[in-house]
């Protein structure tokens, strides 16, 4: 299988010849690992992400129309793959909201007030779990990530437009929770 082409590869693992998906892993897997490690300096992440590639990969090869050659599509793939994993990592390892309220709340250290930002920070964990799931992906993309809204749009697949008023909306509600909170 080695002299058949990306394009007659394709169409022969979107068939469900698993020969044929074997042969394009063993053609693209270290790249795509390259690309994973380079991303997320990591091995053991770069490996996790590399199998999720090919997982990926394999679910939509019935649906590649051959507009971009493969390695083109599975590079795509592999960065949307480790994004997320930079974006679950980023989640975790970020100045929390409730740090930024903290810092909103700066001042002595009295009981009163460090009473009060606990309780900010608590109300803004609340209303911030409670979003739809779009809206709070958003905000956490532009408020803690503080990525561009075009990067948020080509990270989720949807239009700017989407992007700026779900993060208006998830910004509005964080308000209005806060304020019949208080």
């Amino acid at each position: 299988m080695q002299n058949v082409g990306d394009q007659e590869l394709v169409q022969q693992a979107g068939a469900g010849d698993e020969k044929a998906f074997g042969e394009i892993v063993s053609r693209y897997e270290k790249r795509v690992f390259f690309v994973a490690k380079r991303m997320l300096n990591d091995d053991d992440d770069a490996a996790d992400a590399t199998q999720e590639v090919f997982i990926k990969l394999h679910d939509s090869l019935k649906r590649f129309r051959g507009d971009a050659n493969l390695y083109t599509y599975i590079y795509r793939i592999a960065t949307n793959v480790a994004i997320g994993y930079l974006r679950k990592r980023k989640v975790r390892a970020v100045v929390r909201i409730d740090e930024v309220i903290s810092n909103m709340l700066t001042g002595t250290n009295e009981p009163q007030r460090e009473t009060d930002r606990e309780e900010l920070k608590r109300l803004v964990a609340q209303a911030v779990a409670a979003l739809p799931v779009q809206q709070k992906q958003v905000f956490m993309l532009r408020f803690y990530e503080e990525l561009s809204y075009e990067e948020i749009a080509q990270v989720m697949h949807r239009s700017l437009g989407a992007m700026k008023a779900n993060y208006f909306h998830a910004m509005k509600k964080i308000g209005e929770y806060l304020k019949s909170a208080m």
